[in-house]
């Protein structure tokens, strides 16, 4: 599988995660504020940052690295452009989500956490969709796609690479 370039960071991004550094660095129980603020500024975590606030808290980048890990909230590659969710919920489960994901591993060459190599698709995992009438269901974004076949899939995915291009 393909792994994503790390985008160049803004400096301006940079010098403003900076300043939010020298001011509450030195704040007990600061971690995860900082890592939800770096999140927000950057769309992940990126690994200067990491060494940043490893610098100015006296945290350990391993133990950094333990927090951003355990929580699944924060991310330490950038989501592409086109977030895709697979519901793996029990009424997709029985009605082939399998499927519907190993067609998308195969049609986009990633795995569930990951983003391609162009940045176009991140393919996320949920319990639950809410549309379990509508089951094997996948988001791409904010549109449902419902009583999908790994082919429907493979066309959706398709249709939406051209649309896009």
């Amino acid at each position: 599988m393909e792994k994503q370039l790390m985008p160049q960071l803004d400096e301006q991004q940079c010098e403003k995660f900076r300043n939010i550094l020298r001011k509450k660095a030195h704040l007990p129980g600061v971690l995860i504020g900082l890592l939800q603020e770096a999140q927000e500024l950057f769309g992940y975590i990126p690994e200067t940052i990491i060494s940043e606030i490893a610098a100015a808290t006296g945290v350990p980048s391993a133990n950094i690295y333990g927090v951003i890990t355990f929580y699944s909230q924060f991310r330490l590659q950038p989501m592409g452009r086109n977030v895709i969710r697979i519901c793996e919920g029990t009424a997709c489960h029985v009605n082939g989500a399998k499927g519907i994901l190993q067609a998308i591993e195969d049609e986009l060459s990633i795995g569930v956490g990951e983003t391609t190599a162009d940045g176009e698709f991140t393919l996320l995992s949920v319990a639950c969709l809410g549309c379990c009438s509508l089951s094997p269901v996948i988001m791409i974004n904010s549109e449902t796609f419902g009583r999908l076949t790994p082919q429907k899939v493979r066309d959706i995915l398709k249709q939406h690479r051209q649309r896009t291009a």
